[in-house]
């Protein structure tokens, strides 16, 4: 995919990213747990998952992350470089829900010779309101 290109010397603190939003179905947990073949059971089987102390299946920890991922490097685009994302799984996006992923741009700041910006992303829904906030580096080029 060829990406808008982001422009360090365009970047202002307080920007949002643009973000998107899945809908979380029994068929999306299924190809996201066939896809990664993570087949831990609270991700596909309810029951297994109730028995654990939950109220239903949820998304895994590498959904989550290529979400967020996401957010980053379509704002980012191609010239761009993720160097850091650090993120919390404090809530579940379950089937019913729709998860809302975005960010904003909280510095942007020059160090040994990068062009740097400090992120912070996160995914939502309306149910439990931010499920998974996180933090990301991203090095951007400059205008040319």
């Amino acid at each position: 995919m060829n990406r808008a290109q982001r422009y360090w010397d365009a970047v202002e603190v307080g920007a949002e990213l643009e973000g998107f939003s899945l809908d979380i179905t029994p068929r999306r947990l299924a190809l996201q747990v066939s896809g990664s073949q993570d087949w831990y059971p609270v991700h596909f089987d309810a029951a297994f998952a109730q028995k654990a102390g939950h109220t239903d299946v949820f998304v895994n920890t590498g959904f989550l992350q290529a979400a967020l991922v996401r957010v980053i490097t379509d704002w980012m685009g191609d010239e761009g470089f993720l160097k850091r994302l650090r993120f919390e799984m404090r809530r579940q996006q379950r089937p019913g829900d729709t998860m809302v992923c975005k960010g904003k741009v909280t510095a942007r700041y020059e160090r040994d010779g990068e062009a740097l910006v400090d992120l912070d992303v996160w995914a939502e829904n309306e149910r439990e309101g931010v499920t998974t906030p996180g933090t990301a580096t991203v090095s951007l080029a400059r205008r040319p």
